[in-house]
């Protein structure tokens, strides 16, 4: 597998809330249900509701979440399960009853119905355990991390797969989710997001896929076309070989998602498989929309779409690339509402909602949005986007490349357990802490960078610790920006070798996970 070294990045917790941007809102959030409505093929069908309207329990462990699948009066008794912690192998055992069919070492939603699976407080963490959803349907899973699953090596745990979905499923929403690996199927990894064997009606939004050689695939072979209508939208792709994702037949619609360093392939539409991909962002990738690895073509329908240092192939009788110049090959109409980022706000947009522990945050669709009319082709009733309301207009963040990955750092001292280097290896669940409540951390380089803007990340359960601060051009001693709380911090383009981040006051001891750097 094909990997830049300054962009292997370790599988990570998720992070604290980043500060929202014009065309963000926060929605309310509610102590029993999932948050939101899905927009996509997911209100398609009767629409996905999860557990609404039943019983809300707490779960700690995986032998908790099967108890309470196994708990209903029946398999289709509508539950809300809220999930905080880590969940291992060393705690999801197997639980019998008649409302479940549970297995040990996974999560299992198998011959189920009516179940939303939510992260809570501190949040959600599935560690080396996957999610199995099997002849199962209206499934919400929602504010959650899935790392390091394995189809080999030790433990395994979902045929190696994040979260994978099989055998005439109907409606599932995967929201705000992070889906981390650590490498490709040599290093014992398979897919962050599968579909096959009849799975239908389905939407993935507001989510994190990294690090891995498999994004995810609709129908495992050419001749399992019998999946679709899979809506992927404000995602975010890092770090990933192919498949983002494979769709062999049926239909997808793919909109405003930030793709950065596909390094083989992305779309891939086949046998038959029809996308409309429209105002994405592609950057630092290679051949990310086209039909790769068969004779049995696929099509597409694409708009709006922004290609920011991508390569192209050349064609071959297996391999043919959409661009350099993609065009639209064929229609495809949805039979839904929903609201268009402009595709330069993506990037932005994306970095700050998608993911597990970011608040939930949304986009309002106010960001140069356009708003196509839904066009239905079935009989199934479509569900509207609904409107947010942000709720301020902080700073935007800045765009680019993370200039702090591969870079060096220091700083005033130093927590024990925690390390300079914490704050600039892409991982969510280290950070770097002052002695005391007070110090700076600092990023560095060899030779001068042209930097005008930082995102300090606070870690999981730290968030708003962080009082007034400084942006200090180590360098010179100058004050850069000074101000209070956690974000982006924008400020005019200066050229420097180092740059410190100053915390003035605290309530709390501060978690610095990540110090990002950009041009």
């Amino acid at each position: 597998m094909k990997r830049a070294a300054a962009l292997r990045l370790t599988a990570a917790l998720a992070t604290a809330a980043v500060t929202g941007v014009a065309a963000v809102a926060l929605p309310a959030l509610q102590a029993t249900a999932a948050v939101g409505t899905a927009t996509g093929y997911a209100s398609s069908n009767g629409g996905t509701t999860g557990g609404a309207g039943g019983q809300t329990v707490k779960a700690t462990t995986g032998t908790q979440i099967h108890a309470a699948l196994c708990g209903r009066a029946s398999s289709s008794t509508p539950i809300t399960i809220q999930v905080e912690g880590t969940i291992n192998h060393g705690n999801t055992a197997k639980v019998s009853g008649e409302s479940c069919n549970t297995a040990a070492g996974v999560i299992e939603l198998k011959q189920i119905s009516n179940v939303t699976i939510v992260g809570v407080g501190a949040g959600a963490v599935f560690d080396q355990v996957g999610i199995h959803i099997r002849e199962a349907s209206n499934i919400i899973i929602q504010n959650v991390t899935v790392r390091n699953v394995k189809k080999s090596g030790s433990p395994t745990s979902n045929g190696g797969d994040a979260i994978s979905m099989e055998s005439d499923v109907r409606n599932v929403w995967v929201d705000h989710a992070t889906l981390l690996a650590s490498g490709g199927e040599s290093e014992g990894f398979d897919g962050l997001f599968d579909m096959k064997d009849n799975t239908q009606y389905v939407t993935l939004s507001y989510s994190i896929l990294r690090n891995s050689g498999r994004g995810g695939l609709i129908g495992s072979s050419e001749s399992d076309r019998s999946n679709g209508y899979v809506t992927f939208h404000h995602n975010l792709y890092e770090n990933i070989d192919s498949r983002t994702p494979l769709l062999r037949g049926g239909i997808s619609h793919i909109f405003n998602n930030s793709y950065v360093s596909l390094n083989e392939s992305g779309i891939n539409s086949r046998a038959g498989g029809r996308a409309k991909v429209e105002n994405n962002y592609f950057k630092d990738s290679k051949d990310v929309l086209g039909t790769f690895y068969t004779s049995e073509a696929g099509y597409w329908q694409v708009a709006g779409n922004v290609f920011d240092n991508v390569t192209w192939s050349s064609p071959g009788t297996d391999f043919k690339p959409a661009g350099p110049n993609p065009q639209s090959n064929t229609t495809v109409s949805v039979p839904y509402s929903y609201r268009l980022d402009g595709a330069s706000c993506v990037p932005n947009i994306v970095r700050q909602t998608a993911g597990a522990n970011t608040g939930l945050r949304v986009s309002d669709g106010s960001c140069s949005p356009t708003t196509p009319s839904p066009t239905p082709t079935s009989s199934s009733t479509p569900t509207a986007t609904p409107t947010a309301t942000p709720t301020s207009t902080p700073t935007a963040p800045p765009g680019g490349t993370n200039l702090s990955i591969g870079a060096g750092s220091d700083g005033s001292s130093k927590a024990d357990g925690t390390s300079y280097g914490n704050v600039r290896d892409g991982n969510l669940a280290t950070y770097w802490s002052p002695v005391g409540s007070t110090g700076s951390v600092s990023i560095k380089w060899s030779s001068a960078k042209s930097i005008s803007g930082i995102v300090i990340r606070e870690a999981s359960g730290a968030a708003g610790v962080i009082g007034s601060w400084q942006v200090i051009n180590a360098d010179t001693g100058a004050v850069l920006k000074s101000g209070t709380g956690a974000g982006a911090i924008t400020f005019a383009s200066t050229s420097l070798a180092k740059i410190t981040f100053k915390i003035v006051s605290a309530n709390g001891t501060p978690k610095v996970a990540e110090f990002e750097t950009y041009a």
